[in-house]
């Protein structure tokens, strides 16, 4: 990943990233050379995706087949009423470039797999993974160890969230299969069949961006670490999650 320039306007604007001394200017040039494929444009892609294009990533690629539909605004807050009928990365693009028109956008209206997946991930610096079902998540997974890309993992149904990120890069850090085996019924379900609280996706959206615009800006993430949200108690877990030597996906590195 390159550093850019950055301009007048371009200081203006992530004036409050530059007075991090963690950012600085190094930081922000890393964001906006930063390329980062964000798959599923709903509940967790909608603040990741905000705060992604406000933060200045320079290129974001949006992946999701689906449309918007009216029970989306209850929690997706990228769309609206005027997009409904839409495909959702159309109508995430449109709020992204209002936001930040500098921010260069590729939409892939499709759902990912094989091969195309498997580029696509190669082609990143980073990977979000804000998709609703259990196969999707352990296809991206894949694709991120196989092209040794950090991948930033949310979820959340009811009213429980999690947030994980994991680089094969550094020896110590699991995968996601070395969490969640495909096997057993580890599966958390989509939302239309238990339902979920509208902020919680907010709160695990936003982290996910947060943990996306450490790594990119040159900070460490918290690697080997599982964060649990519960909003009906209102508290937050951590748990420490080792890497399986025996993984079957990222075992053998």
């Amino acid at each position: 990943m390159m550093t850019k320039e950055l301009n007048d306007s371009a200081l203006l604007r992530y004036s409050r990233h530059i007075l991090l001394p963690e950012i600085d200017i190094e930081g922000q040039q890393r964001l906006l050379a930063a390329r980062v494929l964000v798959v599923g444009a709903g509940g967790l892609g909608a603040p990741a995706l905000l705060y992604l294009a406000s933060a200045g990533v320079g290129q974001l690629t949006l992946v999701d087949d689906d449309t918007v539909e009216l029970t989306n605004l209850q929690r997706q807050v990228i769309h609206d009423m005027h997009t409904l009928g839409q495909p959702k990365v159309a109508s995430a693009a449109a709020r992204l470039a209002a936001i930040n028109p500098e921010v260069q956008l590729r939409l892939l209206n499709e759902r990912l797999a094989g091969d195309r997946l498997a580029a696509e991930v190669a082609a990143h610096d980073l990977v979000l993974d804000c998709s609703d079902n259990f196969a999707t998540r352990h296809a991206i997974n894949r694709a991120c160890v196989a092209a040794r890309v950090p991948l930033v993992s949310g979820a959340a149904v009811r009213f429980s969230g999690q947030l994980a990120v994991y680089d094969v890069r550094d020896a110590a850090s699991p995968c996601y299969h070395c969490l969640f085996p495909e096997e057993g019924e580890a599966s958390d379900g989509p939302c239309a069949t238990f339902g979920v609280l509208a902020p919680l996706v907010g709160v695990i959206g936003s982290l996910q961006a947060v943990e996306a615009v450490k790594l990119l800006a040159g900070r460490r993430p918290a690697l080997g670490q599982l964060t649990l949200y519960e909003a009906l108690e209102g508290s937050f877990r951590q748990l420490k999650v080792p890497r399986d030597p025996d993984c079957p996906v990222c075992g053998q590195r």
